[in-house]
């Protein structure tokens, strides 16, 4: 079965945090939103519209396909 497109969201999310050595909190702080939004996203528990991947996507400073997709 194929992993859902919210957990690779998420999955990808968490290592661009990883990889700037930031935590949750400053990593949602950076991005302007709740610490629990934030984990809500890296647990794949957050549906958001494409439009919200984009923009998270920008803010990231990565394409918003890298976001979908596993490396």
């Amino acid at each position: 079965m194929a992993e859902k497109l919210k957990t690779v969201l998420g999955s990808r999310v968490r290592d661009v945090r990883l990889g700037r050595r930031l935590s949750q909190e400053a990593f949602a702080e950076e991005l302007g939103v709740s610490t629990r939004y934030l984990a809500g996203i890296e647990r794949g528990e957050r549906n958001l519209s494409l439009d919200s991947i984009d923009a998270l996507a920008k803010q990231l400073e990565v394409e918003a396909l890298q976001l979908l997709t596993r490396p």
